[in-house]
């Protein structure tokens, strides 16, 4: 008989577009599996890819404004995933940066998760999310440290659960390692590198695509080119929107939120494309270096995976890295930019970015599959 399988993605909604639902999105392009998830608002949309798909959710469906995130709802993730019935499943696959990984499973089944990130408010961003949340001062505050608390206490106990780590970068499964206590293989999430286009002549301006929330240092990019007085376009949207545009001088455009055409568009036109968050992986650098445009990246995290600095690796750079989250640096990393420009190959540059493509994704993520099923299988004889 032929294997069933069940894929559990944290939750399902219009804004959540990013690197994890474009692995949920693949998988299921090649594996039968049926879906589960905290809350799912893309069945009912008539857009989306998975429009009347049969999906099935939590109690957290349910409850008031779910459909713009749970978040809110963080003290009952861990409750609400465990009330998932997978028990007629002989496969579990889990697309988790949350709690999707703590599903409960039994000893007959395989569970192999991919791990786009371990918790990030309960671990790397709790000091960033205590400094910026409202319940993150005085007795709310307190009550919010005692919540994380449990939070990395369960999300350690559950990783148990998992027979088979999968990370979408060397720098997290460093991070699973360090949270876990546990190895991971290493497959890069699928990007659509063939359908960014390629231009080797560039314009006279620089980009962004990003949220503009305050981890992703957007703000500190705008300060930067400020003061360089170069041309820079920005596009995105985040509660970090107003404060930018006061401090935007007139050779930044800030324009929102783009359609994905638009988005397309200025990446294959622009001379660089500036990132300064440090993300697990990061694939918005390498959209950009699919249509052959170099990276001004902030190097740590994936960046270090996807980039490469031009005046270490001669013909073969595909950008230019700086050191600290600062002003200083980020203008001393593009005043070299500018310096090594005409060593940029944008043919080579695009041919880069091919190994990050989704058809790579899919060639070792099957593989990965299927030797664990098979190791599986031994264990049961």
């Amino acid at each position: 008989m032929p294997l069933k399988y069940a894929l559990v993605h944290e939750w399902l909604t219009p804004h959540a577009t990013g690197g994890s639902e474009l692995v949920v999105r693949e998988i299921l392009n090649h594996i039968n599996a049926d879906l589960y998830a905290l809350i799912d608002f893309e069945s009912s949309n008539p857009e989306s890819y998975l429009y009347k798909r049969q999906i099935s959710t939590t109690f957290l469906q349910y409850l008031p404004a779910s459909k713009k995130g749970v978040q809110k709802y963080l003290p009952l993730l861990p409750l609400a995933i465990e009330q998932l019935d997978l028990r007629q499943y002989d496969v579990i696959l889990s697309s988790s940066h949350a709690v999707a990984k703590g599903v409960l499973t039994t000893p007959d089944q395989v569970h192999i998760c991919y791990c786009h990130s371990p918790m990030r408010y309960a671990w790397d961003l709790t000091f960033d999310y205590m400094r910026e949340s409202k319940l993150g001062k005085g007795m709310a505050g307190w009550v919010t440290r005692y919540v994380l608390h449990r939070l990395r206490q369960w999300d350690v106990l559950s990783a148990n659960r998992v027979d088979y780590f999968i990370a979408n970068s060397t720098y997290t499964a460093r991070r699973i390692g360090r949270c876990y206590r546990r190895d991971a293989k290493v497959i890069y999430p699928p990007v659509n590198t063939d359908d960014f286009p390629f231009l080797s002549q560039k314009e006279d301006f620089y980009l962004t695509v990003s949220r503009l929330v305050s981890y992703k240092q957007v703000t500190l990019i705008v300060k930067a080119f400020n003061h360089l007085k170069k041309p820079l376009v920005v596009i995105g949207t985040g509660n970090e929107m107003d404060k930018i545009l006061k401090i935007a001088k007139s050779n930044i455009q800030i324009l929102g939120w783009q359609p994905d055409n638009m988005v397309k568009k200025y990446m294959a036109n622009a001379r660089g494309f500036v990132y300064a968050a440090c993300e697990d992986f990061g694939i918005a650098l390498v959209e950009a270096q699919a249509c052959g445009t170099p990276a001004i990246a902030y190097g740590a995290g994936g960046a270090l995976e996807t980039v490469r600095d031009i005046r270490f690796h001669g013909d073969t750079g595909t950008g230019i890295f700086f050191q600290k989250q600062t002003e200083a640096s980020l203008i001393e990393a593009v005043e070299a930019f500018e310096a090594n420009f005409s060593k940029f190959s944008p043919e080579y540059v695009k041919k880069h970015a091919a190994q990050f493509s989704k058809q790579m994704f899919v060639s070792r993520y099957l593989d990965f599959v299927h030797s664990c099923e098979e190791k599986s299988n031994k264990r049961k004889i």
